[in-house]
């Protein structure tokens, strides 16, 4: 195979760190047509439909692309800002924000960019972007707390093949999750707290995570388990008692058995035995997102209103919080020990001298 064309190597130059952090992704409009492109590159990764791929194909494009993206650009444009895709926007902000943290901690020259598993910025523009601007170390941190295959895996599998595809490669690491994470569960316990401290305290917190289907489970994905354990971190750090908060799984899709208990069924439940008021954060999203303020935050409000609930409250992710920022730098430092260690201009100038004295041009 033939590599790209690499820019010529230059010995004594001053090594960079790039820190590439990565969400899910969105259509590039709330429209039929954008939310069309985005579904069919979505939804045609094995790694997020584990079917066999004859099958799927048929389903997907003779049934879902002719169908769905209609209605579901009628839900991205109830939550679409005049800025773009609410994930999209707070994405960017993060990035923005953590540059700036890190060079307040971090002496080593490096670049913080963001990046899409699906749409743009694609991950593989991003890597050729750190690696143009001199990264020859790059940190892939993927803005899930919780690992799975559908989310995790295949972002770390986008970014191995954009590598490979590479003659000089940078060296990748990567951080496969930080559901656990003591700054994470801190800030995410606290943004509730806060919401309450303002808008006063329901009678029942629902921890709502996003669902994958139960079998993948049985397989061996630790994901059901990591996002119990969110859960309960978040919980004791509140001071919850287990009866006054339930941890459940929301965006069902198709007729298989996903992770229960499903947020729908829950929260309907709760207005059913006539839980006057329902507060609902979901911790497995660090950015607000169509799952969050569509799903949740109408849909569900909706539900539990139908069914004879009072009042129900979404609670905002952890978006811009300053809490969750230091929360992300710390993350971030923790993954580049050994790495952040400046090479002085001494030593590279000597590096330099001692090639060319073994012949180097340049």
């Amino acid at each position: 195979m033939g590599f790209p064309k690499e820019p010529p190597y230059a010995h004594g130059s001053t090594p960079k760190i790039g820190v590439l952090i990565i969400n899910l992704g969105s259509p590039e409009a709330a429209t039929p047509a954008a939310v069309r492109t985005y579904l069919r590159e979505f939804l045609s990764d094995p790694y997020v439909v584990e079917i066999p791929r004859p099958v799927w194909w048929l389903i997907l494009n003779l049934l879902i692309l002719t169908t769905r993206p209609k209605a579901s650009a009628e839900r991205y444009a109830q939550v679409w800002t005049k800025d773009g895709s609410p994930l999209k926007v707070h994405t960017e902000r993060q990035a923005t924000m953590l540059r700036g943290y890190l060079g307040e901690r971090l002496k080593q020259p490096h670049v913080v960019e963001y990046a899409m598993r699906y749409g743009n910025p694609s991950i593989r523009s991003k890597l050729a972007s750190l690696k143009d601007q001199g990264c020859d170390r790059i940190l892939l941190l993927p803005l899930y707390p919780q690992y799975s295959a559908s989310t995790t895996a295949t972002v770390f599998q986008e970014a191995f093949a954009a590598i490979g595809k590479m003659r000089n490669q940078p060296a990748l690491r990567t951080v496969k999750h930080f559901h656990d994470d003591e700054a994470y569960i801190k800030a995410s316990a606290q943004s509730i707290q806060d919401y309450w401290f303002k808008h006063g305290r329901g009678d029942h917190l629902v921890l709502s995570f996003h669902g994958v289907p139960r079998r993948t489970l049985d397989l061996g994905d630790p994901y059901h388990c990591e996002c119990l354990k969110t859960g309960r971190l978040i919980a004791e750090q509140i001071g919850l008692k287990p009866e006054s908060y339930s941890v459940t799984f929301q965006s069902r899709f198709g007729r298989a058995e996903w992770l229960k208990p499903y947020t729908t069924e829950v929260i309907k439940g709760l207005a059913k035995k006539k839980v006057g008021r329902v507060d609902v954060a979901c911790p497995g999203f660090v950015s607000d997102c169509l799952e969050t303020l569509e799903e949740i935050a109408i849909e569900a409000k909706g539900d539990f209103l139908i069914n004879g609930g009072k009042e129900l409250h979404y609670i905002p992710c952890l978006n811009e919080r300053d809490d969750w920022l230091h929360a992300l730098t710390d993350i971030t430092l923790k993954n580049l020990q050994g790495w952040n260690n400046s090479a002085t201009p001494e030593s590279l100038k000597a590096a330099k001298n001692r090639a060319l004295e073994l012949g180097a041009k340049s």
